[in-house]
């Protein structure tokens, strides 16, 4: 039996936790079955069991609105995936991006359709701001392939309320399965490179952000915290790929008045490969993960790996991977009630995120403490060779 998987992210572009999860997730399935990933870009490879092609987009010609491109952009690929014949047993979609795809291979091929949901269009209102009515769209969409498919697997108990909560589908066909991360490479490091190459001070703790500005990944209240951080440490903010032009004004004027009123603020303003990641997350005195809606957090599992204590938002799937007190410390986020992923005070929140902040980097004990439980949990708990057999056992009980 061979599985297809549907995706925007594949190896080399990736920008976000999906792809890094479709990433490890082929490579371990590819292990135990033939597996088959169609993505967006350029791909074509073979290695063993694993095969991946990547569907190309010319859109010169579109004359629909900019914040429409994407979408359509994203429908043309997923006929693109489907008039390329299919010979796979079941098709696995990851993001809305390619769920049309999904649904036509369901129905045209007579497949089952699984989709893990990473996040959910009804909760992350701010897309708007980036494709203006293709947000009604995809929220459409994805409520459609949703409730047509055969298997929905939510990374997280928190996903899988959020997904019974909004969505008509049946309790059997709801599945959790949580990210991973492969504690063989992602492992403490020694090297400097990284820390050398952007002015980071090998001698002096920081505190670490990692991820795209938008704003789900609560990037905003981060640098407005910054404010409120002791002197004795560095910032450092590894953060690209804005999702739009105005958060990224927001974004560059926050850290200019961060830098302004503080020393030790580093903006590293590019997306930058798994070596260097691990090499700041080694290095780090706590990594930081202001996340206003997160359905797992494979960053926090990422930092975890490496030896590095956390302080998170106490938000979706985060607390399933994050233990309070063990692990690193949680920050409770009250929200407001008529945009539940916005903070009811975004101030309280950001002095919330900067006194856990403060607390764990001025004790080294409670920083090796956190690092060394981290590190037990991710390696014990999240391995990817462990989710790839539940994910193969989930397609098997399909029929695939």
């Amino acid at each position: 039996m061979k599985a297809l998987l549907l995706t925007n992210e594949y190896p080399p572009h990736i920008y976000g936790g999906a792809g890094v999860h479709v990433e490890y997730l082929s490579r371990e399935l590819a292990k135990l079955m033939p597996v088959e990933v169609r993505c967006f870009g350029d791909q074509h490879s073979t290695s063993g069991n694993l095969s991946a092609l990547g569907f190309g987009l010319d859109a010169s010609h579109y004359t629909s609105p900019a914040p429409l491109k994407s979408v359509f952009g994203a429908l043309q690929r997923c006929l693109d995936f489907n008039t390329t014949a299919i010979d796979a047993g079941v098709v696995h979609c990851h993001t809305w991006y390619a769920h049309f795809g999904g649904i036509l291979a369901k129905l045209n091929y007579g497949i089952p359709l699984a989709i893990t949901v990473h996040s959910l269009e009804p909760l992350r209102p701010w897309k708007r701001e980036q494709l203006g009515g293709g947000y009604d769209f995809t929220c459409w969409l994805e409520r459609t392939a949703l409730e047509m498919a055969d298997a929905v697997v939510c990374v997280s108990e928190g996903t899988r309320r959020d997904v019974e909560r909004l969505f008509k589908i049946a309790p059997e066909r709801l599945h959790i399965i949580h990210n991973g991360i492969d504690p063989d490479e992602f492992r403490p490091a020694s090297t400097h490179r990284v820390l050398d190459r952007f002015g980071i001070d090998p001698a002096k703790p920081y505190a670490l952000f990692l991820g795209r500005i938008t704003r789900q990944k609560g990037i905003i209240h981060l640098v407005n915290a910054i404010k409120h951080m002791d002197p004795g440490f560095q910032v450092v903010l590894c953060a690209g790929a804005p999702d739009t032009p105005e958060i990224a004004a927001e974004m560059k004027e926050a850290v200019a008045e961060a830098q302004r009123l503080r020393e030790g603020v580093v903006w590293i303003g590019e997306m930058i490969d798994n070596p260097s990641k691990i090499e700041l997350y080694s290095h780090a005195g706590v990594f930081v993960c202001p996340s206003i809606y997160e359905p797992f957090g494979i960053i926090n599992l990422e930092a975890m790996a490496c030896g590095c204590a956390v302080v998170a938002s106490a938000v979706g799937g985060i607390p399933e991977v994050v233990v309070d007190g063990t692990t690193g410390y949680l920050v409770p986020v009250e929200q407001m009630s008529e945009s539940p992923f916005e903070p009811l005070n975004p101030e309280k929140f950001s002095r919330d995120l900067a006194a856990r902040t403060n607390e764990v980097m001025a004790d080294p004990s409670k920083r090796r403490s956190f690092g060394e439980a981290g590190r037990k949990r991710a390696a014990e708990v999240f391995s990817w060779a462990v989710i790839a057999k539940k994910t193969k056992a989930l397609y098997d009980s399909l029929g695939a």
